[in-house]
């Protein structure tokens, strides 16, 4: 069969680049053949060199641009173009947001089959730089060196780096120490080819209204060598550790934390504020990454809401209680599922700790338990909703559906999950209302939303 792939492995083609992907690839075509460009920005014209084909579309690099769009900036981070992890510091910040807006826009037109979608502009930060207070770094070992960063786009490569700025410099100088402590205590780093070795990641979770940091250690054996050694030099350096934990994941997988945790120094948590709110957070609790837009995001969810003092809401996929409390401040009653049980116990805690009585956690599916409360004859005035990036499971839609809450308020952090979700909920009797995007990920590709949905 003749080939009808027009471009070549290793060959130069001359492309106008049309609009990004949702990853920030950049769109071009050759005879109407897609060509994925890394480092390219829409308006731009270059030369790309194929790297990779495939029957309906091909990768390429940039070898020469010939026009530079407008909103090109110099990346702030000296090893922007091999890192994997931000995708689109090259752009302009104002074009960033720009981007994301249009993105989810793009998404609940194509998906939700939606005319005219009610996104508003995306809010953003003021200083998109070190805001997170979550840092997950793979280690291992490159010509007999122990490296430690974050994995080259669409490779399991891992790009030594001694900073990141997405992250902060506590985070940075932990990371550093731990590769000086891997060689003088004997820690080998895991090697992915051959499954040997023992430190596969180092998690450092920083309270960033407190200062405390957690650190986490992820091997792959239950053993880890010299540890009280450990963090005894760790503390001595990092007076704000609160709390270091060994997680253990023996299997061969990309996941990076294994089933079994323990606490070999300090507290089994480590505090943060949210607006006033406190938390305590366990290792593996889920708590978003950047807290300062947090408060932006959970106060847009109480604005939609718009709760009344005697509303019913329940909240689901609540983790450990940071939306719920939130949604506390202002409801009769809220009632938040998990389906982790240690985030149902973290949730316990958060609510006694701030002395909020008027909630209650269960630990579950949250669309199993969602119909068995409809049976019990509970009815929910507002149904909030903040699913992992696959979105809704299609039970929850069902049971939303005939549960009829009148507002449903939809955290996604996809907004194509989310427009696959929208649909079947406007076909369900929903209309969606609006739609607020939030710039958590500075610099890279991914957007969080708040969207209001109710019925019609």
């Amino acid at each position: 069969m003749e080939n009808k792939v027009p471009v070549k492995m290793g060959g130069e083609y001359e492309l106008q680049i049309e609009s990004l992907t949702h990853d920030g690839l950049g769109i071009g075509r050759v005879s109407g053949f897609l060509v994925f460009v890394h480092d390219a920005l829409p308006g731009e014209f270059v030369v790309a060199k194929v790297t990779q084909t495939k029957k309906k579309y091909a990768h390429a690099i940039v070898v020469k641009h010939i026009h530079k769009s407008e909103n090109r900036v110099e990346p702030p981070c000296p090893i922007f173009e091999k890192c994997g992890g931000c995708q689109i510091q090259h752009m302009d910040y104002k074009a960033q947001l720009e981007f994301k807006t249009a993105l989810v826009s793009s998404n609940l037109k194509k998906i939700a089959k939606l005319e005219n979608p009610p996104v508003l502009d995306t809010i953003g930060m003021e200083n998109p730089l070190r805001y997170r207070n979550k840092t997950q770094i793979p280690f291992s070992r490159q010509d007999g060196k122990v490296v430690a960063g974050f994995y080259e786009g669409r490779s399991h490569h891992i790009v030594d780096m001694d900073s990141c700025l997405a992250q902060t410099e506590e985070a940075d100088a932990i990371i550093n120490m731990m590769k000086q402590l891997c060689e003088e205590l004997g820690i080998f780093p895991y090697d992915e080819r051959s499954h040997a070795g023992i430190l596969r990641h180092v998690v450092v979770r920083t309270g960033f209204n407190t200062g405390e940091i957690m650190i986490i250690l992820v091997t792959k054996t239950c053993d880890l060598p010299n540890q009280m050694a450990l963090v005894k030099r760790l503390k001595a350096e990092f007076p704000k550790i609160v709390s270091v934990a060994h997680n253990i994941n023996p299997r061969k997988t990309n996941v990076i934390f294994g089933d079994e945790t323990c606490i070999i120094y300090g507290k089994p948590y480590f505090k943060d504020t949210l607006d006033g709110i406190k938390f305590l957070i366990s290792p593996r609790s889920f708590y978003q990454v950047n807290p300062i837009q947090t408060e932006v995001l959970y106060n847009k969810v109480v604005e939609f809401a718009a709760i009344a003092p005697t509303d019913v809401v329940f909240d689901a996929y609540c983790g450990i209680g940071t939306i719920t409390l939130f949604l506390a401040r202002h409801a009769g009653h809220v009632f938040g599922v998990e389906i982790i049980p240690e985030a149902i116990q973290d949730a316990n805690k958060n609510a006694e700790l701030n002395a909020i009585t008027n909630v209650t956690f269960e630990c579950g599916k949250s669309e199993e338990i969602l119909v068995k409360k409809l049976k019990s004859g509970e009815k929910p005035d507002v149904v909030v909703v903040d699913p992992p990036r696959k979105g809704l499971a299609p039970e929850f839609v069902d049971a939303i559906i005939k549960a009829r809450p009148p507002k449903l308020i939809y955290v996604s952090c996809d907004s194509s999950t989310l427009a696959r979700d929208v649909k079947l909920l406007v076909e369900g009797g929903y209309e969606l209302e609006i739609v607020q995007p939030v710039d958590m990920f500075c610099h890279s590709s991914h957007v969080e939303c708040v969207a209001l949905m109710s019925r019609k």
